[in-house]
């Protein structure tokens, strides 16, 4: 064979080997795939929804923010104990009984009109239901980070946390036009009906496809092996099985003093107030600060989010390729991070312009830099310690979460009080230079953290 030859045929042998191994770990990527859209899509829907709602049970706009705040509360408070019945249960029952449950708390919002409640009576009824919304959710993302860790090679796991990680920019882009209609169309009510519907069919293909690496029938032994050999921690829940320690007191607070774990701490706190702006704020700013209709807010924001979903693909893609062409993992992660926080920084010279098409391809720009940055679960899967990967999500996303009590509350309030939303931009916008600053200064070389016994 001459070298032009086997040139061409050693791409056509790897493909091979990739079609003999099989793939079933990217059809596990596309289920949490699915399911973190509708996670993301039930989170948003009172951000639509929210003007209608406000208006039908007279609240006011401090009011609105704290019933934003309760999904905060609980999802950061959450995820401590979410990650430890993870580690104790595993990811098929909890992340299941969780896509059950947070589909029913969805759709009861919708009856806080039909009760006839007061106005604080309504909002307490709502603040309740975001609360209990919140805290069954808090399993989701740390599940997602255990399935990516258990099923894919280091070298792979980039690219399959900022899938996993960009489908809230998809559920923006996808459902938030799709609930503007219903709510213009058929009512508010009808959206969380909806919605709790298509989450509580999502929870049946959970438990029935959904099996970890040694139980799944479908995954072949080379596939099996080519993930083990490269760095997947296949046999994770298996251990979790034959010889679980007990997390002590100890071994919690040392994830509470390694400086890098601190970095991505911040740096998610960081990325997850623009998340929080988004998700919440975002559409009752283009109506309210823009004079948008409902179904031009819901519009407009799909622009933003598919930039956020193509600049959260690229993140990941980006730094798979790195670690590929020969970088450290560390090296890797930090790039994207910092240039998309570089870049998200961008969303406060909205401040400055007036026109609506100027503000969304500012927010287009800055979505698709916070998409970048969104390799803080990759991170975590590189550097939490391997016996407690369920735990250490957990504290990673409950410290970030954070920001939901603290985003959306300090918006309510700046814009009761000032009736202005630049405040408000200007107070999202710094937490992009703090996440920089996180990530290139407070962090060093990212390791695997080695729990001291």
């Amino acid at each position: 064979m001459n070298i032009k030859e086997s040139s061409i045929a050693a791409p056509r042998d790897e493909a091979l080997n990739v079609a003999r191994r099989g793939y079933l770990r990217y059809i596990i990527l596309a289920l949490i795939f699915v399911v973190t859209v509708i996670n993301y899509a039930d989170r948003a829907i009172l951000s639509i929804a929210g003007t209608s709602v406000a208006q039908d049970v007279h609240l006011d706009p401090m009011q609105l923010g704290m019933v934003f705040s309760a999904f905060g509360w609980a999802y950061a408070l959450g995820q401590v104990p979410g990650g430890w019945l993870l580690d104790r249960f595993g990811a098929r029952r909890v992340y299941g009984c969780s896509i059950v449950l947070w589909s029913l708390f969805t759709a009861l919002q919708g009856l806080v009109e039909s009760l006839g409640l007061m106005a604080i009576s309504a909002m307490l009824f709502l603040f309740v239901m975001r609360f209990a919304l919140g805290l069954v959710e808090a399993p989701a993302f740390p599940a997602n980070s255990r399935i990516v860790t258990c099923w894919f090679p280091t070298r792979e796991r980039g690219t399959a946390s900022s899938l996993f990680n960009s489908a809230q920019y998809l559920a923006v882009a996808i459902f938030t036009p799709l609930m503007a209609w219903l709510t213009a169309s058929l009512g508010w009510q009808h959206v969380f009906f909806v919605m709790g519907g298509v989450g509580l069919a999502l929870g049946v293909v959970w438990f029935w496809f959904y099996h970890e690496p040694h139980q799944h029938r479908r995954l072949s032994g080379a596939e099996m092996a080519h993930m083990r050999a490269n760095g997947a921690l296949v046999d994770m829940e298996l251990n979790r099985k034959s010889h679980r320690e007990p997390v002590t007191w100890h071994k919690l607070l040392q994830l509470f003093r390694h400086r890098n774990l601190w970095a991505v701490y911040i740096g998610q706190y960081c990325i997850t107030a623009l998340t929080y702006f988004f998700i919440t704020w975002f559409p009752i700013y283009l109506i309210k600060e823009r004079g948008m209709s409902i179904l031009e807010a819901g519009f407009s924001a799909a622009i933003p989010a598919v930039c956020g979903f193509t600049g959260g693909i690229l993140g990941g893609v980006l730094s798979d390729y790195l670690i590929r062409k020969g970088a450290h993992p560390s090296l890797a992660r930090k790039i994207p991070f910092t240039l998309g926080m570089f870049l998200a920084m961008g969303l406060v010279l909205t401040n400055f312009v007036d026109a609506n098409a100027a503000v969304i391809g500012l927010m287009a720009v800055a979505f698709f830099g916070k998409g970048l940055s969104a390799v803080g679960w990759a991170t975590m899967s590189d550097i939490a310690p391997a016996g407690m990967i369920g735990l250490s999500g957990g504290v990673f996303n409950g410290l970030g979460n954070i920001a939901g009590i603290v985003t959306p509350v300090v918006i309510g309030y700046v814009v009761s009080t000032t009736g202005s939303f630049s405040d408000a931009i200007w107070f999202v916008a710094l937490h992009c230079l703090v996440g920089l600053l996180a990530y290139a200064v407070i962090a060093r070389r990212f390791e695997r953290v080695v729990i001291k016994e």
